[in-house]
C-alpha cells in the first residue's frame, strides 16, 4: 500500500535553458507546492495507528471465512458529499476563478489550461469514477477494549456487530500499488472551499510565474486534477470528525495492469446495483499485489456491546475454531459499554 503522500514523475521532455524551467523542473515545483499540507504532517507508512472496521455479525463471518474484504464505492455511501463535493466544488471553483485567467496571460492559454483539466475530469468521470472503491476504519487507541459508541451505533448493527481492530504495522507499504492508505480530514463546507480556493491561488502564482509553454499548463492541470481528486476521497464534512476516520483507497487510474480488475463486482440492494471491489486479503498466485494475509494483520476482534456477553464471546470463539481460525479465537474481546440497542 502507499501513502496519500503522492509523488509523481514526469520524465524530463526538454532541456532546462538559461531563461525557462524544463518541464520537469516546472511539474516538481508545482507538485511540491500543492502536495505540501500533507508532507507537513505525519502520514502512513511514518504513522502506524490501529484501525477499527465496525460492521455486522453476518458481514464479520464473511470477512473471516472467505478472507476476503468488500470496499464500496463512495458515489454510494453514507455521506452524500462522497467525493462529489470535492471533485465538483474543485472544477467549479477553477472555472470561474480570475486569478487563474490572469495568470495564463492569454486567453488561448487559459482556455488551453481549462480544457486539459476538462479532458482528465472527463476521463475519471466516464472511466474510473464507478471503479472507485473506499474502506473505512476508525483510528482506535491501543488501550481501547470497548469501540467507541457513536461507531457501533452507525456502522456496528446497533452494537449487535463486530469491530475488526488491524494493526497497520504489519502492512508492508509499496508505491507502486493502487492501494492508498490515508487520515480523512474534516472540515465544514465553507472550510473546504476555502482549501480549494487557497490551492487554487496557488497554482495561480506558480503559472503565472514559471509557465511558458502549453507543456507546462497540461502538467499544471494534470496536478491539480490528482491534488483535488485526493482531496475528495479523503475529506468529509466536520459533522462526521468523531468517527477519526482513516481509508484504504483503491485508485483504479494507477493500476495500469488491472490486476484488481478480477475483484470487480456488485451487490443487488434495495437501492438497486452497487459496484464493489471483493478483495481477498491473502497472497494469489495471480495476484502480485496481495502480500499479506488477514489474520496477520487482526489485532483484536471486539464484539459488539449489545451482544457482549461470557455466552456470546464463546460463541464466536467457537465459530472462529470451527473455520481453522484458532489464533483469532484468542483475540475477542466482548465491549462493556453498558449499551443495549432496541432495534433489534
Amino acid at each position: 500500500m502507499r501513502s496519500t503522500d503522492l509523488m509523481y514523475k514526469l520524465e524530463a521532455s526538454s532541456k532546462p535553458n538559461e531563461n525557462r524551467m524544463s518541464s520537469n523542473e516546472f511539474f516538481e515545483l508545482v507538485n511540491s507546492h500543492l502536495w505540501k499540507d500533507l508532507h507537513d504532517e505525519l502520514i502512513f507508512p511514518d504513522k502506524r495507528p490501529l484501525l477499527a472496521h465496525y460492521t455486522s455479525m453476518q458481514t464479520f463471518e464473511k470477512i473471516i471465512t472467505a478472507e476476503e474484504i468488500w470496499f464500496s464505492n463512495p458515489l454510494f455511501m453514507n455521506d452524500l458529499e462522497e467525493l462529489k463535493f470535492g471533485m465538483n466544488e474543485g472544477r467549479d471553483e477553477l472555472l470561474k476563478n480570475d486569478r487563474i485567467r490572469t495568470a495564463c496571460k492569454t486567453e488561448k492559454s487559459h482556455d488551453k489550461f481549462l480544457s486539459d483539466f476538462d479532458y482528465l475530469y472527463r476521463e475519471f468521470e466516464s472511466k474510473h469514477a464507478l471503479n472507485t472503491y473506499i474502506l473505512c476504519f476508525s483510528e482506535h487507541d491501543a488501550n481501547d477494549n470497548d469501540g467507541l459508541l457513536s461507531m457501533w451505533r452507525g456502522y456496528g448493527n446497533g452494537g449487535s456487530g463486530a469491530a475488526l481492530v488491524i494493526d497497520t504495522a504489519k502492512l508492508n507499504p509499496d508505491e507502486g500499488s493502487p492501494l492508498i492508505i490515508g487520515k480523512v480530514h474534516y472540515g465544514s463546507k465553507k472550510e473546504r472551499l476555502a482549501w480549494i480556493n487557497s490551492k487554487i491561488s496557488d497554482l495561480a502564482e506558480l503559472i503565472e510565474k514559471h509557465a511558458t509553454s502549453d507543456e507546462h499548463l497540461w502538467n499544471a492541470a494534470w496536478i491539480w486534477f490528482q491534488r483535488l481528486k485526493s482531496f475528495a476521497l479523503f475529506s468529509k464534512h466536520s459533522g462526521f470528525s468523531e468517527e477519526r476516520e482513516w481509508r484504504v483507497v483503491y485508485d483504479s487510474e494507477t493500476d495500469k495492469k488491472g490486476k484488481f480488475k478480477p475483484y470487480f463486482s456488485h451487490l443487488a440492494t434495495d437501492r438497486g446495483i452497487e459496484p464493489k471491489l471483493k478483495l481477498p486479503i491473502k497472497p494469489i498466485d495471480s495476484n502480485e499485489a496481495i502480500d499479506v494475509v488477514l489474520v496477520d494483520l487482526i489485532d483484536r476482534i471486539i464484539l459488539g456491546p449489545s451482544i457482549s456477553s461470557v455466552l456470546g464471546s464463546l460463541a464466536l470463539q467457537q465459530m472462529l475454531k470451527n473455520i481453522g481460525k484458532e489464533t483469532l479465537a484468542e483475540r475477542v474481546i466482548a465491549s462493556e459499554i453498558p449499551f443495549r440497542s432496541t432495534a433489534r
